[in-house]
C-alpha cells in the first residue's frame, strides 16, 4: 500500500518539515503501514563504512507512552533552568525577528512536554554502540561524529518522508537523562546501542507550514577561511 504524499517541491518539502508540536493532531490513529513505508525511505540513508547498525523503536503502547512522557516532562522543569534552555537563547540577539520566533519555539515546546503521552506514536532512533564507551574506537570527536553521522541521517529522512505523508515529528532529546530506564522498559540492550532522540508522530492539523525565519546566510556561511 502506498500512501498519498502532499503536492510539494523538493525546496518546499526541505524548508517546511518543521519541529511540530501544537499542530499535531492526537486523536488520528496513524496506521503502521505509513510508519512503514517511511522506515523504508530512512534506511537508504548513508551511513559510516556502510555499517547500517541502526535500530528503530517505535512505542504505541499507552502505559509505555505515559511512563516516557513522564520522565520526559521531568527532565523538562530541569531543562528550562538551564542557560542552552530554549527559554533563554537568542533572548539578547538584537534581532527581533528571532526574538519572536524563540518565544513561538518555547510556547510550542511547552505544548509538548505537557502533552507527550498524547501522541499516537513515538519513535527512538538507536545505533549500535555506546557512544559514551570509553573504548569506542579511535574515541572523542571522531567517534561520536562517526556515530552519530550514522543514524542522524536516517531518522531525518524518515521525518521528512513522513512530513510528504502528511505526518507531523519533533526532534527531542531530554528522555536520554533517563535513557536506561528507557531502556530498560522497552527492552532495549542499553549496553549495545545508544537511543539519540526521542520523535512524537502524528498527522499534522493542516498541512501547510512556512519556512521558520532564519538570519542571513551570510551570518554563518564561511569560504576558505572563518
Amino acid at each position: 500500500m502506498s500512501h498519498p504524499q502532499l503536492e510539494l517541491s523538493n525546496d518546499e518539502l526541505l524548508t517546511t518539515t518543521r519541529a511540530v508540536r501544537k499542530r499535531l493532531d492526537f486523536d488520528k490513529p496513524v496506521p503502521m503501514s505509513i510508519l512503514e513505508e517511511c522506515m523504508e525511505i530512512a534506511v537508504q540513508a548513508p551511513t559510516g563504512s556502510n555499517a547500517q547498525g541502526w535500530q528503530f523503536m517505535f512505542v504505541t503502547e499507552q502505559a509505555k507512552k505515559d511512563r516516557i512522557a513522564q520522565l520526559y516532562a521531568q527532565v523538562w522543569e530541569i531543562y528550562k533552568t538551564m542557560p542552552v534552555a530554549i527559554h533563554h537563547l537568542h533572548r539578547d540577539s538584537g534581532d527581533q525577528s528571532l526574538v519572536a520566533s524563540q518565544a513561538r519555539s518555547t510556547s510550542s515546546a511547552e505544548f509538548l512536554a505537557a502533552n507527550m503521552a498524547k501522541a499516537p506514536v513515538l519513535l527512538i532512533p538507536c545505533v549500535a554502540g555506546r557512544i559514551d564507551a570509553p573504548e569506542i574506537a579511535g574515541g572523542g570527536n571522531f567517534a561520536q561524529a562517526a556515530t552519530y553521522g550514522s543514524i542522524i541521517p536516517a531518522a531525518w529522512s524518515f521525518m521528512i518522508a513522513a512530513r510528504a505523508r502528511g505526518l507531523g515529528t519533533a526532534w527531542t532529546t531530554l528522555h536520554l537523562m533517563h535513557e536506561r530506564e528507557v531502556a530498560e522498559l522497552l527492552g532495549i540492550p542499553y549496553a549495545e546501542y545508544t537511543q539519540v532522540a526521542l520523535i512524537p508522530i502524528a498527522y499534522t492539523l493542516g498541512t501547510n507550514f512556512k519556512p521558520a525565519y532564519r538570519p542571513p546566510v551570510s551570518t554563518v556561511m564561511h569560504v576558505d577561511q572563518w
